[in-house]
């Protein structure tokens, strides 16, 4: 089969469309991660690595406890970012960790 020139402008424009529309899709995927400077994360004392949280300030953070086991969490166990109830549309970190933080 003899490939035209026009099949092959079209299949061109047709992949250009679709690597364009995956990095804008990438690009506002990243644009909903939640900022630990965000007034809602700061009053619960959000932080992207739980690791880094201040136990004196937060004597109830435990050892272990990750937004991605939190009962909260809405992303899957390998997900690096998901979503939160409190939140809304902003995705936190699965290894982040806040003081709303339930295993119920």
């Amino acid at each position: 089969m003899k490939t035209s020139r026009r099949n092959f402008l079209m299949l061109s424009v047709g992949v250009s469309s679709s690597l364009l529309l995956s990095h804008v899709a990438f690009a506002d995927d990243t644009a909903n991660k939640l900022s630990e400077a965000d007034p809602k994360a700061q009053a619960v004392g959000y932080t992207e690595d739980a690791s880094r949280v201040d136990k004196a300030k937060f004597p109830d953070y435990a050892a272990g406890q990750t937004c991605g086991n939190c009962s909260l969490f809405q992303g899957k166990t390998t997900d690096a970012y998901g979503g939160c109830t409190l939140f809304g549309d902003k995705q936190v970190a699965a290894r982040g960790w806040c003081s709303s933080y339930s295993n119920i």
